[in-house]
């Protein structure tokens, strides 16, 4: 079977492998989304950074907004983490963000490990 929207997974996380490889583990979230946001530029791949989206409950949109990290070829959600592993806690918030985005494919980033550590969400 072929991997859903497999050429877009694989330059999204060769470019988080160029970033890694660059500035190593163990800095904050917010360098390595720095770091993204250059590097889609520099290879012309569109994306949104800290995308908002309102959260809706029966009949009201609720006060509080989730942001994905990043929403790159318009619909596949990039989550960074700069933790310890990447847990089940992450991956049940990126099937969240993937349910209110309406998207099928996250991508789950980890930079503070020796090699890059990433994982696929399909909702």
């Amino acid at each position: 079977m072929e991997l859903y929207r497999k050429e877009e997974y694989y330059k999204i996380v060769g470019i988080c492998m160029e970033v890694h490889r660059i500035l190593g583990g163990g800095l904050l979230e917010v360098v390595y989304k720095d770091a993204l946001e250059y590097e889609f530029r520099k290879h012309n791949i569109p994306f949104q950074r800290e995308k908002e989206y309102n959260i809706k409950y029966k009949d009201i949109v609720l006060a509080h907004k989730f942001y994905a990290d990043f929403i790159v070829y318009e619909e596949i959600i990039l989550e960074i983490k700069a933790s310890k592993d990447i847990i089940d806690e992450h991956i049940a918030q990126t099937i969240n963000y993937l349910k209110l985005a309406d998207s099928d494919l996250g991508i789950i980033i980890n930079f503070s490990k020796k090699s890059l550590e990433h994982k696929r969400v399909i909702h």
